[in-house]
């Protein structure tokens, strides 16, 4: 029995899924540093923390969409991918900040 090629059963939609969601990781860290500092520092970042995940989030939406414009045939998976890379990044930020303000531990940060 002849073994169907992997594009044919969906695979080949693996590495553009990735790759969207590698592109909003990697620009919203670049943007805001990560989850675990904004926590460390909410007390001194809460105030521009999520202007930032936002700025990112806008950024993420651009590539995905033009990604997802230029190759139609993944555009589902580049979709997908950008997009619950998106959510799961902007709940990783709304979480760090609010338990960060919620632990009154002090930051490693000081601001002047």
């Amino acid at each position: 029995m002849p073994v169907a090629p992997l594009n044919d059963i969906g695979a080949s939609n693996g590495v553009p899924f990735l790759v969207s969601a590698g592109i909003v990781y990697e620009i919203i860290a670049a943007a805001c540093s990560s989850p675990q500092t904004a926590e460390i520092n909410a007390s001194s970042r809460a105030a521009t923390l999520m202007k930032w995940v936002y700025i990112g989030l806008a950024e993420s939406a651009v590539f995905i969409t033009i990604a997802a414009a230029v190759d139609k045939k993944h555009s589902v998976a580049i979709v997908t991918g950008g997009g619950l890379a998106a959510v799961t990044m902007w709940y990783s930020y709304l979480h760090a900040m609010n338990a960060g303000l919620a632990s009154g531990a002090p930051g490693t940060e000081t601001t002047n």
